[in-house]
C-alpha cells in the first residue's frame, strides 16, 4: 500500500501538534517516524490510523482519500507499546480475536493462530495467558494479532519501549526481517535514534510538529540539513564549535579559538559567503590522535564503553568527545595531540540553523 500524507495537520485548541506534513510512503517500504518526546510523531501515527481526524490536509491511501473512514475501514494493523492485551484471554483468543469480529469460522480461527504463533515463535504458548508471558513473548502476540488480519499497513508506536536492552535488540532484527518476508508498508514510531537508523528504510525527523527531513539512515547521519538534525542524530553526538571563517592565500580555515586554525578542505567549503561566526560540527569518529599533526590538548576524562573509551577534552572551553581503543590506556591529565577530519566536517548558520553545506 502507499501512503501519501499531504499538508497534514493536527490542532487541539490553540495548539498545532502536528503542521503541514507532507510525505510519500512507498509500498512495502518501512518508515520510521523519529523525535523527541512531545515532537508529533505519534499524533501523526494516530491521524493515519483514523483515530484522529486532521484538522487540515488529507491521508491517501493508494491514491485514495480515507480522512474520513473509520479505523476498522482503512486496512491496518496497530501494535502499541503497552501491547493492549486483554488479562483475561489466552494467547490464542488473542490472536483470534480480530477474526472473530469478522465471524470468521472457527476451524479458520484455529489454523490461522496457529500459522501466525508459529511464525512468531509462540506456537507453544496458545493456551497461556498473557500474565504468564515474558515481555518479549507479550510482543509478539501484540505483532501477531496485527498480522492475522493481513493488514495492507503496519503501524508501530514505540512498540520496544517496554523491553530491556538486549531483548530491543533482537527484536528489532525480528521485525525488520518479517516486515521484509511480508512486504507490507511499515510506519514506525520511536523516540530511539538507533531504532530509526537500524531498521528504516527512510525516515522522517519531526520537531515541535514539523517535518525536519525525510530521508534514508546514511544521508541523514552524514548529511544533515539543519543543527537539530546533527545534534539529534549520532550516538555519541557530534561535537559542536563556535568557529569564524577566515580566508587566507585563497583557503579558508575555521578558528575555534586558543590560536587553533583548522583548513576547510574544497568539498567542505559553504556554498554560500560567510560573515561572522557559524558552528561547525564534527563526529566523535571522526576526531584522531595524531602525533604528527595534531594540537595539543589533555585528556578530560575516560569514559569505558567497552568496545571504545569515550575521551573529553577541552579546545579552548568546548568539550571535546572522542573514541580511541581502549588498548590505548589513555589517562586523564595526559597529554596527547588530536586532529580532526576536516572532510568529515560540517557547518551551519547561527541564526537559521540551516546547513551551509546541504541546506
Amino acid at each position: 500500500m502507499k501512503v501519501n500524507l499531504m499538508n497534514l495537520t493536527k490542532k487541539f485548541g490553540p495548539v498545532t501538534a502536528v503542521e503541514r506534513i507532507n510525505l510519500d510512503i512507498k509500498d512495502g517500504e518501512f518508515v520510521a517516524f523519529l523525535g523527541p518526546s512531545g515532537c508529533g510523531k505519534t499524533t501523526t501515527l494516530l491521524m493515519v490510523a483514523g483515530i484522529y481526524k486532521p484538522s487540515e490536509g488529507d491521508i491517501f491511501f493508494d491514491g485514495q482519500q480515507v480522512n474520513n473512514f473509520p479505523p476498522k475501514d482503512r486496512d491496518i494493523g496497530m501494535v502499541f507499546q503497552s501491547y493492549a492485551l486483554y488479562p483475561h484471554m489466552s494467547v490464542f483468543q488473542n490472536l483470534s480475536y480480530p477474526l472473530l469480529l469478522k465471524k470468521r469460522p472457527k476451524d479458520e480461527m484455529k489454523i490461522e493462530a496457529q500459522r501466525i504463533a508459529d511464525m512468531m515463535g509462540i506456537g507453544g504458548l496458545l493456551k497461556r495467558k498473557p500474565g504468564q508471558l515474558s515481555g518479549g513473548q507479550q510482543q509478539r502476540v501484540a505483532l501477531g494479532r496485527a498480522l492475522i488480519k493481513k493488514p495492507k499497513l503496519l503501524l508501530f508506536d514505540e512498540p520496544l519501549s517496554n523491553l530491556d536492552a538486549r531483548l530491543r535488540i533482537s527484536m528489532r532484527g525480528e521485525i525488520k526481517k518479517l516486515q521484509k518476508d511480508l512486504g507490507i508498508t511499515s510506519i514506525y514510531v520511536t523516540h530511539d535514534q538507533i531504532e530509526a537508523l537500524t531498521m528504516a528504510d527512510r525516515i522522517a525527523v519531526i520537531k515541535d510538529g514539523i517535518l525536519q527531513a525525510y530521508t534514508d539512515p546514511e544521508n541523514l547521519h552524514d548529511r544533515p540539513n539543519t543543527l537539530f538534525i546533527a545534534e539529534f542524530i549520532g550516538n555519541p553526538p557530534m561535537n559542536l564549535f563556535d568557529v569564524e571563517i577566515q580566508s587566507e592565500g585563497g583557503k579558508l580555515f575555521a578558528n575555534p579559538g586558543d590560536g587553533l586554525k583548522l583548513a576547510i578542505p574544497d568539498s567542505r567549503k559553504p556554498k554560500k559567503t560567510v560573515k561572522g561566526r557559524v558552528r561547525m560540527g564534527i563526529r566523535p569518529q571522526n576526531i584522531h590522535i595524531d602525533s604528527k599533526e595534531g594540537f595539543d590538548t589533555r585528556v578530560f576524562l575516560v569514559e569505558p564503553m567497552g568496545r571504545d573509551d569515550l575521551i573529553v577534552c577541552k579546545v579552548g572551553n568546548t568539550d571535546v568527545h572522542f573514541l580511541v581503543d581502549p588498548i590505548m590506556r589513555l589517562k586523564m591529565e595526559d597529554s596527547i595531540k588530536l586532529k580532526f577530519d576536516m572532510e568529515k566536517s560540517q557547518f551551519f548558520d547561527t541564526e537559521t540553523e540551516l546547513s551551509l553545506l546541504w541546506g
